[in-house]
């Protein structure tokens, strides 16, 4: 897929959505149904509060759709004064990359895995209008999880670090003027 159009994520999306995560892999890696729920609700919550060494500015969330206008993915974050490495178990800051970042998540319709909808999504979020003021885009991804890996690598990310974090998790990193 070569491209697809992001819009703002609501509540009337949601039934466009909540089937993906009642597959196995998503519910595994993301959770149910709720997950998307949540997701909304946080939109408007947090903002000016510390997380993780960082402090959260806004969120956004959006549905990218196909050619035909079609639900195919769904992607989200919150944007940050700066990134900050966490670690969990000590619960302090390892590093700091300053700059303004958005950490983010993204899930593609189980049905349409394979496709290139991934990278699309992904390309199409670092180009967002929304986003234009952001320096970095953050993925944390499963280790295991080759498909999101090979598919924000093909959208331009590379690895932070490369060992994964005290929860699994590599996060991967797009830099603005670096593509």
């Amino acid at each position: 897929m070569s491209a697809v159009r992001l819009v703002p994520f609501t509540p009337e999306l949601l039934p466009a959505v909540q089937p993906w995560f009642e597959h196995p892999e998503v519910r595994r890696r993301l959770g149910g149904p709720d997950w998307p729920v949540r997701g909304l609700a946080l939109l408007n919550a947090g903002w000016g509060e510390p997380f993780r060494g960082k402090t959260v500015l806004r969120a956004h969330s959006f549905l990218a759709l196909d050619h035909d206008g079609a639900a195919v993915a769904h992607v989200g974050g919150e944007v940050y004064d700066r990134w900050a490495v966490w670690d969990p178990a000590r619960e302090e800051v390892l590093a700091v990359h300053p700059g303004r970042a958005m950490g983010s998540a993204y899930v593609v319709d189980p049905a349409r895995w394979g496709r290139g909808i991934g990278r699309a999504t992904l390309r199409a979020l670092v180009a967002a209008p929304e986003v234009a003021d952001v320096e970095q885009f953050l993925l944390g991804i499963d280790e295991d999880n080759a498909a999101s890996r090979a598919a924000a690598a093909a959208a331009g990310f590379v690895p932070l670090s490369e060992e994964p974090d005290a929860e699994g998790i590599v996060f991967v990193r797009w830099t603005r003027g670096d593509a």
